[in-house]
């Protein structure tokens, strides 16, 4: 199948990979042609522009970091593949945005007889390596159903939440909890060790406590190492936050914790810390800095 993908980061370069190990046939574009250089390497194909790149896709895949990345390709940009994509083409936007969002592109793309999914991921750079991605999937059943095999070679499981913008919607959930777990922890590691604590007691006797969040051990060695290079980076949790406490206001819902904490990411990246990975959280908490 040929499969149109936007988006070389972390994330996206890795799951396109997998879709041509899995042997679909790929059109990539990215702002900076070097990052996608290595695809190209191994076969996939180059579009000079979004536009030229639905032209050539009837699946087209964004992973971008944030709602003005995907607006500029898709919709506001001179060359946005939404103008040139033929009818019935499948967007599946895997970029972590607001729900409203969502389903606005939803809206926009309808009424340009292209469907749309928004399918953003749980995982970072090993599991996207790793095609151990999970997918949290929103819009109609059948083009869920048509998405699900392309989806598939880069993930481990494909949910379906319910209609557009609950795939978005879940995805906030779980960086809420993602990004406040991160912080807890951080706290309280530096706490331990003002107590006299060493890393090594604190993480030895957590490993086993239903107290910690089962992600937090494969940060162990970040931790112990103080080597916080980036799987996740830090600013696109402080975005990620942002954009659920703004959908709280949206929707109503009091998130004092989220925006306590959405404030601790980026008094982190005032100290220099947004590329590096989000467990460098610790760095502002620590009174080792």
């Amino acid at each position: 199948m040929k499969i149109g993908f936007i988006g070389m980061g972390i994330m996206g370069s890795r799951m396109a990979a997998n879709l041509l190990k899995k042997g679909h046939e790929l059109v990539v574009y990215n702002r900076s042609k070097d990052k996608a250089d290595p695809l190209i390497a191994q076969g996939a194909h180059w579009a000079d522009s979004p536009a030229e790149l639905a032209k050539q896709a009837p699946i087209i895949i964004t992973m971008l970091s944030k709602p003005e990345a995907v607006a500029e390709v898709a919709l506001l940009g001179k060359q946005a593949f939404l103008e040139t994509a033929v009818e019935n083409t499948l967007w599946i936007d895997c970029s972590t945005v607001n729900p409203s969002f969502s389903r606005l592109m939803a809206g926009e793309a309808g009424a340009r007889k292209v469907r749309f999914l928004d399918a953003p991921v749980a995982g970072s750079k090993g599991p996207a390596e790793q095609a151990q991605l999970l997918f949290y999937v929103g819009g109609d059943k059948k083009d869920v159903e048509a998405a699900k095999p392309v989806l598939e070679c880069m993930g481990k499981a494909v949910m379906h939440m319910g209609s557009h913008g609950m795939g978005s919607s879940m995805k906030m959930v779980n960086n809420v909890i993602l990004g406040q777990a991160m912080v807890a922890f951080t706290e309280a590691l530096a706490f331990g060790e003002s107590l006299g604590l060493t890393k090594q007691t604190i993480f030895d006797t957590l490993a086993s406590s239903p107290v910690t969040a089962p992600f937090i051990m494969f940060k162990r060695k970040k931790f112990e190492d103080r080597d916080f290079s980036v799987e996740f980076p830090l600013q696109w949790m402080h975005k990620d936050l942002h954009l659920a406490v703004d959908t709280a206001f949206e929707t109503h819902a009091a998130m004092p914790a989220a925006n306590v904490v959405k404030e601790i990411y980026a008094l982190a990246m005032r100290e220099g810390l947004g590329e590096k990975d989000f467990a460098a959280v610790y760095e502002v908490v620590s009174r080792k800095n």
